[in-house]
């Protein structure tokens, strides 16, 4: 998507958000029809690393963020950034939640079922989940090193899956400049793992 491409996206995004706002219920329904896919990305992306089934918790917690959306819009004022990065807000608030409550009431987060299952359970063993950890950790411990803007940036890219495109319209920066940044954050991480 090339810039006047995005611009124009923004443009029908903006005008989508200003009717729902004004409370056009089909710009509403088309609102969170664009809003539900980047929720889910995101909130796949966060709670990767919760056991049990973080499908399951991303779906529902991806329906919270509709939820929280549609309950904000009446209050929403357009401050001259993306409307996703108001949707990312509320995702990460929501994200946060979740994992401060797994932390609170470790293997409450767990799906409970009555039924047998009918396939072995192919899941990670605790060995697996620990080595799988020690990685996070790690490059959690690179992504601190790196200033705020270049974190998010990598965060939208790699984990939440976004366009180049996609992302210059959530930073506010173009498609072009999202690589350059991207390829500067990567060497950074490179030098800084070689260490």
């Amino acid at each position: 998507m090339r810039d006047d491409e995005a611009a124009g996206a923004r443009g029908v995004i903006g005008a989508l958000v200003q009717s729902a706002v004004d409370g056009d219920e089909q710009a509403t329904h088309d609102l969170l029809a664009h809003v539900h896919p980047l929720a889910l990305r995101f909130c796949r992306s966060r709670l990767s690393r919760l056991p049990g089934d973080a499908r399951h918790f991303a779906d529902d917690l991806a329906q919270e963020v509709c939820v929280a959306v549609l309950m904000a819009l009446p209050r929403y004022k357009d401050t001259g950034r993306p409307f996703e990065a108001f949707v990312f807000a509320i995702a990460s608030h929501k994200v946060a939640d979740l994992q401060r409550a797994a932390m609170r009431h470790p293997g409450s987060t767990a799906v409970p079922s009555d039924e047998m299952p009918e396939r072995p359970d192919t899941s990670l063993g605790p060995e697996e989940r620990a080595l799988l950890s020690d990685d996070a950790e790690w490059a959690r411990r690179l992504l601190a090193n790196l200033p705020e803007n270049q974190r998010e940036l990598l965060v939208l890219r790699v984990a939440v899956g976004l366009t180049a495109e996609e992302t210059g319209q959530m930073l506010g920066m173009s498609p072009g400049a999202v690589r350059v940044a991207q390829h500067r954050a990567l060497s950074r991480l490179r030098a800084l793992a070689g260490q």
